[in-house]
């Protein structure tokens, strides 16, 4: 199996992305996947051109995007990405779409394909916070995880994708109160685990367990 692993590059003005730090991080093998890590921008459409471009040349199985969530206290798989732009902030290119559908002919919505709750537990097994969200927000994560599937739904019908976001690093929140952070070290822990969990699903589905969803 290959396995596609893509992490922003810093945006709004930060010097930092965990997401992009952690992906590097990486093994290069992991649960007996080859892992490919790919740099992505935090640009509306630009980032999407970057992963298709990645799918054509490696030829993943899979791919697992990274994105950094401020203000989330643990890495949360995505259930679900939404036809929405609605940027809070401008992008790196200085885009900033307002109310704008992703994919004029693409679904209301597109659920994924990897085994989120088997993720949101093997994060959790190895002692860091993990739970299930079913809002990627309306920024370039949504952005990037409902591309890539519009891309399955129209192009790759065998590809299996996702995203998972991840809190602030504690370098990112020295000067905030009551920001919520976690280590590199345990992110690529954590993401390490959530590669194992899709790993060990391969073909059966998720786990039927009841879980915690953040709202």
């Amino acid at each position: 199996m290959k396995i596609l692993v893509t992490g922003f590059d810093p945006f709004g003005g930060a010097t930092t992305n965990p997401a992009i730090e952690a992906v590097r991080r990486l093994p290069d093998e992991i649960a007996g996947a080859t892992i490919i890590k790919l740099e992505v921008p935090t640009v509306f459409d630009r980032c999407a051109d970057v992963v298709r471009q990645a799918i054509l040349t490696d030829q993943p199985d899979v791919v697992l995007s990274i994105g950094q969530a401020g203000g989330r206290a643990a890495l949360t798989p995505e259930r679900i990405a939404i036809n929405l732009n609605d940027g809070r902030i401008p992008d790196n290119a200085g885009q900033q779409p307002i109310d704008q559908s992703i994919q004029e002919a693409g679904a209301a919505a597109y659920f994924t394909q990897l085994p989120v709750k088997a993720m949101a537990r093997a994060i959790r097994a190895v002692g860091l916070p993990s739970q299930v969200s079913t809002t990627a927000g309306t920024y370039v994560c949504n952005h990037l995880m409902y591309q890539v599937q519009y891309l399955r739904a129209t192009a790759f019908p065998t590809l299996r994708a996702g995203f998972m976001h991840i809190p602030f690093l504690p370098s990112q929140v020295t000067a905030q109160s009551n920001q919520p952070s976690l280590s590199l070290a345990d992110d690529v822990r954590g993401i390490t685990a959530a590669i194992g969990a899709i790993v060990a699903r391969d073909g059966r589905g998720d786990v039927p367990t009841i879980e915690d969803s953040l709202n």
